[in-house]
């Protein structure tokens, strides 16, 4: 997985064609570290589909950003698959797990 600092970052993310997946994480919420568990495992197992996460505490304005871009109200936890600059599939908090992540990602 792969943390995304600034929002510039971001914004470099958003114009990739490539399919990556996009995790809102919270560092103070005990349903936000499962996620976070849950996507790292499907990082693990998926090569071909990169993984960028954003700690919402320490990046709030990318949190922001990502909401606004993507026009998608923010959650957190929170996972966004692009492809060709959209979003193919979302979800939040319980929601998020590898089984559900492999199932979007094989829809691709």
């Amino acid at each position: 997985m792969i943390k995304l600092e600034s929002v510039e970052e971001l914004h470099k993310l958003y114009q990739q064609e490539k399919p990556y997946l996009l995790f809102k994480n919270s560092t103070t919420c005990p349903v936000s570290s499962e996620a976070f568990g849950e996507t790292n495992s499907f990082d693990e197992s998926r090569e071909n589909i990169p993984v960028y996460y954003l700690n919402v505490q320490e990046l709030r304005e990318g949190s922001n950003d990502a909401a606004d871009h993507f026009d998608i109200k923010h959650e957190s936890p929170q996972a966004f698959l692009i492809n060709n600059k959209q979003v193919k599939w979302h979800d939040s908090h319980w929601r998020i797990t590898k089984e559900n992540l492999d199932k979007a990602a094989d829809s691709l």
